[in-house]
């Protein structure tokens, strides 16, 4: 019998503008200080602006304690805290709410948003909008998508039931349509299923397919063509990163504006009029719940 995972310790600061807090667990060493400490591992932000969000009350321990400049360090304490950027770029493209009940929200995400905070990303992410938007603090991601792919995402409402939801992506039991614009000229044959073995390429962006077992499988189907460029339905049974991307390069079919395959641009390439041509169009399931089919599908489109 599927059991429930243990519930996690709640927070001890609350969710600010859409962001909950950050938690780093403090390893044996040196530091002097926990600011020593948060200054030498999180380098983008300086130590200046650690202590003053530790004046601010912005960072404590897992009792709730703040965290002072001057306090000592102490491994193994969890310390919790707030993380903000000075400016991030907006993205100029809204999500649009597919479905929403007690316990799961259907969202469709626009093309250069990322479902969540990572990097340099944070409020400009699907989650945090969401969770400023609608007030469900609680809420998190049940999959992911790439931040250049639109399309629609799955998120549990709240902690008691997520985990009905996390067993229907771990058992495969959720069935992904995408659609893909890609060059063609009608000479590539294309497989109705492509296997191979996907990992980390050299460079920490990419991933490529490799000898060995297979771990990623996707069915090929043209739907349509015109003028130099095709319309495909891609359907992945596995979920490796880049999965999509690394399959329709290999075959010579990179996915139009695609800033990763074959070729990596510069950091800092995005272009709002140039999205990925890459759509997760589609999700359907049974509802582990209520026992009640779903399919949700998106109200974006590629354009040929």
């Amino acid at each position: 019998m599927l059991r429930p995972p243990s519930p996690k310790p709640a927070a001890p600061l609350p969710t600010r503008d859409g962001v909950g807090p950050s938690r780093v667990a403090l390893p044996a060493g040196p530091w002097p200080t926990i600011a020593d400490f948060l200054a030498q591992r999180f380098t983008a932000i300086s130590r200046d602006m650690w202590e003053a969000r530790m004046r601010a009350g912005a960072v404590v321990d897992g009792q709730g304690v703040p965290v002072t400049p001057d306090r000592p360090y102490q491994p193994r304490l969890h310390v919790y805290y707030y993380r903000w950027l000075e400016q991030e770029r907006p993205v100029p493209f809204e999500e649009r709410v597919l479905f929403r009940d007690a316990h799961l929200l259907a969202v469709d995400k626009p093309h250069f948003l990322t479902v969540a905070p990572v990097g340099k990303y944070v409020q400009q992410t699907l989650l945090v909008r969401l969770q400023r938007r609608l007030g469900l603090d609680q809420l998190a991601p049940l999959h992911r998508i790439d931040r250049e792919t639109a399309g629609v995402v799955l998120f549990s409402v709240q902690p008691a039931t997520r985990h009905a939801y996390h067993a229907l992506f771990a058992a495969r039991a959720v069935e992904k349509v995408y659609e893909a614009i890609v060059p063609w000229d009608g000479t590539v044959a294309l497989p109705p299923l492509r296997r191979s073995r996907l990992a980390d390429d050299t460079h920490f962006m990419r991933m490529r397919e490799v000898e060995g077992q297979p771990n990623a499988e996707t069915r090929f189907e043209l739907l349509e063509a015109h003028e130099g460029w095709a319309r495909l339905r891609l359907s992945p049974r596995t979920g490796r990163r880049h999965q999509l991307r690394v399959h329709c390069a290999a075959l010579g079919l990179p996915i139009r504006n695609d800033t990763l395959y074959p070729t990596l641009l510069p950091e800092g390439s995005d272009d709002f009029d140039r999205p990925l041509q890459l759509l997760a169009k589609s999700l359907a399931f049974r509802d582990p719940i209520d026992g009640q089919p779903r399919e949700f599908a998106s109200s974006f489109s590629l354009t040929l």
